[in-house]
């Protein structure tokens, strides 16, 4: 059961809503304040859901966007997994302007809709493409409980998601006054604060595409990743950050955050020359699927890597975390 509700950025759009009752001026269009929505999904820890992105749902005949068959053998490893729900990172579609492209997207997801399982995006750059009003008119008819909303946060039993539109300032304007609102009244019984971004804060991808693609981090997401690490530093709660564009897998740990890259849904993936510092190593290309299992005050998060051998699914799990409260590992230690 999925309740919600709306909410102003800051006090201004209600003045200006009391001020047009009256007849008052002076209150422009500029000056109301973008809305977001509070979304709340009934669940008890422990669970699990499902982050991953860039699927770049499109023509299934058409296999220079993505690889259709690794995106349908995702899609059906997800619904096995019967998660709470699905964080997509973005790009979901190839052009966000092609009805097509969303139909395909309707399709080869039924099985989702038929198993009720709710699906929160993050708006990509793909899902953007071409006329942005047609663009976000596509993607806002699949997720109607997001009201038109291009950021809002999902409440589900210990944890709060806090999804950011990364065409947008994520740190500043409309946007960044939200998220410090949300970051300032993190309710009491929440143990983990997740925020999802397509673009990613760090990555050792480069946009010199050294292996035929790639992206580097950009400014605006350095500057989210070094607001929460700072408000880290004196956080009760854990961060963890879930982003894709990078059409591959990388883990980084900075600051106490864990950052998460999750890029590999079927967008043609692409090594990546890792630092020598990253916690995950690997060249080979990752098509995959987050699964996070969320209990009392700690979580385990794996990445379920998929390799289509003659057309046969075989799966391995080359990479896991299991994060954990401080004072939750204190108590841990203490009993052994």
């Amino acid at each position: 059961m999925v309740s919600q509700r709306r909410s102003f950025a800051h006090t201004g759009s209600l003045l200006c809503v009391t001020a047009a009752l009256f007849g008052l001026t002076g209150c422009t269009k500029k000056s109301i304040a973008q809305t977001s929505v509070d979304l709340q999904l009934k669940v008890s820890v422990p669970f699990r859901f499902v982050a991953y992105g860039d699927a770049r749902f499109h023509d299934p005949k058409d296999t220079d966007a993505a690889n259709p068959a690794v995106r349908v053998a995702l899609v059906q490893a997800i619904a096995e997994a019967n998660p709470a729900f699905v964080c997509f990172t973005g790009d979901i579609v190839y052009n966000g302007y092609n009805a097509n492209d969303w139909k395909t997207w309707d399709n080869e997801t039924s099985i989702w809709r038929d198993k009720n399982i709710p699906v929160y995006p993050a708006l990509g750059n793909h899902d953007l493409h071409g006329d942005e009003k047609v663009a976000l008119g596509n993607y806002f008819q699949r997720f109607p409980n997001l009201k038109n909303s291009r950021y809002y946060s999902v409440r589900a039993a210990n944890t709060l998601t806090l999804v950011l539109d990364s065409s947008l300032e994520e740190t500043s304007g409309p946007q960044g006054q939200w998220l410090t609102g949300k970051l300032d009244n993190i309710p009491p019984d929440v143990d983990f604060v997740f925020v999802m971004t397509h673009h990613p804060p760090y990555t050792s991808s480069s946009a010199t595409k050294m292996f035929g693609g790639g992206h580097s981090a950009r400014s605006k997401e350095q500057r989210l990743a070094k607001m929460l690490e700072e408000r880290q530093a004196h956080a009760r709660v854990r961060f963890v950050v879930f982003s894709g564009h990078v059409h591959n897998y990388e883990r980084h740990e900075h600051g106490g955050v864990t950052y998460f890259v999750s890029g590999g849904g079927a967008a043609h993936a692409y090594p990546i020359e890792r630092a020598s510092d990253d916690p995950f190593q690997s060249k080979e290309v990752n098509y995959h699927y987050l699964l996070v299992e969320v209990d009392h005050r700690q979580l385990k998060i794996t990445m379920n890597r998929l390799e289509l051998n003659n057309g046969k699914a075989v799966w391995t799990q080359p990479d896991s975390v299991k994060i954990v409260l401080a004072a939750a590992a204190s108590a841990n230690a203490a009993a052994h």
